[in-house]
């Protein structure tokens, strides 16, 4: 056997056994409707979050605890960041998306982009403290057009706090909210209804009068949505990427 052909066989054997020892870990989602699992009820409305245990290999498990319209703050004042915290072991994973419900104006909810900033912050830190790994993302847009068919952003300053956050922290960012709306152009005005939860009249039981929802996704939109979330990891050679499937 010739040397080089050597040496590859034994860089090939090298990885081979790297992938096969890595470490089992769990990816913890917290944040809005958008990223949470959803009941049969409310079936065919799914979370991004719900279908992306399908994109990961047998090594890491998916532990989703995004709520329907939570916002930065209310996830932390109804105690539920911190089940989450206390779960967390060194090496894990925790996908931190909010801001769709940052932007209410009710008390419980509403965070300034400076409050926003601080509660992001808090939960980047606190999961570093327990050797786990944050990771960013910006919110997914939701499907707007004006009269004009121009597609229009409804998210204000939010988004842009994330990325600072995240440039600031030096952590990595999954930029959704780029690429959602480059997905929802890309299908236009007409083609882009697939990928939400807007159905007609006895198209569903579970909605029979219809249902013109341009926040919240159809299983096909959920798919593309986490199959962008993975290309982003992938695309950054992040650690993750490792426990992706191919």
């Amino acid at each position: 056997m010739k040397l080089s052909t050597y040496l590859t066989c034994l860089i090939l054997l090298f990885i081979v056994g790297c992938k096969e020892e890595l470490k089992p870990i769990t990816i913890y989602m917290i944040g809005d409707s958008t990223m949470a699992n959803k009941s049969s009820k409310r079936a065919p409305e799914t979370g991004w979050g719900q279908v992306f245990n399908q994109l990961v290999t047998e090594k890491a498990t998916v532990s989703n605890h995004a709520v329907n319209g939570r916002s930065s703050r209310s996830f932390l004042g109804e105690d539920r960041w911190q089940p989450v915290l206390d779960s967390l072991q060194e090496g894990d994973y925790v996908f931190i998306q909010f801001g769709h419900n940052d932007q209410k104006e009710d008390s419980a909810r509403h965070t300034t982009l400076d409050e926003y900033k601080e509660f992001l912050v808090k939960y980047i830190t606190e999961t570093k403290k327990k050797k786990a790994n944050p990771i960013l993302l910006t919110s997914v847009m939701r499907r707007r057009f004006d009269e004009n068919g121009q597609f229009f952003d409804t998210h204000g300053g939010y988004p842009q706090v994330v990325r600072e956050v995240a440039k600031e922290q030096n952590v990595p960012l999954i930029d959704l909210h780029k690429m959602t709306e480059e997905l929802i152009v890309a299908a236009g005005e007409e083609n882009s209804k697939k990928i939400f939860l807007i159905l007609t009249k006895g198209e569903s039981q579970n909605y029979p009068n219809g249902v013109d929802d341009n926040t919240h996704f159809s299983r096909y939109g959920a798919t593309e949505v986490a199959k962008l979330t993975a290309e982003s990891i992938k695309e950054q050679d992040l650690p993750l990427a490792d426990y992706l499937k191919e």
